[in-house]
């Protein structure tokens, strides 16, 4: 199968799959220079794609959503992978402050699964079209893998996203892959990941392990696993 975006710079989406995590990476540099950008979390282990990126293209444009919502611990984390990696960073926010959103909406995150629905849009959705609005990529690369999650184990490693294409280039990494990434290159995993966070998102909304009894708690309460930016985007 060939993908109709472009389809004379595409190859088969098998020869994607069957390419490396750098492979993938530089394949979509080339033949889209000046048009990728890549979207990050600082999550646990947002340090191994980043460094994987940026070994490739020091200069690679990452894009990173601050909800208002963070861990200060993952703004801390953001700032020392800035620093330690000379991340090309821009950083998006939401139009309004958490203040402002709950004296208007209330705490959302507490309101069911259309609440959170809304607060996702409120706070990630919206900036996130934003700030591909404006960079205007061609392929958008994030760093979401199988292994992660059940509603993740279909995701392909390219796929058209609207006008763009989406490329997960580390899709079919383990955490030991991840693990091993890091040790490899004595990256760090976010601060949090040793107290007990494994999935680590909003404050208001993620969970340490022994606070759940089900790992599909640990994020959102269990209602669901996606914040949107991967479904609504």
């Amino acid at each position: 199968m060939v993908l109709s975006y472009n389809a004379s710079m595409i190859p088969e989406v098998a020869q994607i799959v069957e390419r490396s995590p750098q492979e993938r990476l530089r394949w979509a540099i080339e033949a889209f220079p000046g048009q990728v950008i890549l979207t990050t979390s600082f999550g646990a282990q947002s340090a191994a794609l980043l460094h994987l990126a940026t070994r490739i293209q020091p200069d690679f444009p990452i894009v990173f959503i601050d909800t208002g919502y963070h861990f200060p611990e993952t703004l801390d984390f953001a700032a020392t992978l800035k620093k330690k990696l000379n991340l090309n960073l821009s950083t998006y926010q939401p139009v309004l402050s958490p203040n402002a959103i709950e004296v208007t909406h209330g705490r959302l995150w507490e309101k069911g699964q259309e609440g959170l629905e809304k607060f996702h849009e409120i706070i990630r959705v919206e900036p996130l079209r934003r700030a591909l609005q404006e960079l205007n990529p061609k392929v958008w690369v994030a760093g979401l893998r199988k292994s992660s999650s059940e509603s993740r184990s279909k995701l392909a490693v390219l796929s058209k996203n609207e006008s763009r294409l989406k490329l997960l280039p580390i899709l079919d990494w383990t955490d030991r892959d991840i693990g091993n990434y890091l040790k490899k290159h004595s990256l760090p995993y976010h601060p949090l990941w040793e107290k007990g966070y494994i999935s680590i998102g909003d404050q208001v909304t993620t969970k340490r392990l022994d606070e759940v009894s089900d790992a599909s708690q640990l994020r959102h309460f269990g209602l669901k696993r996606e914040c949107g930016i991967h479904e609504r985007v």
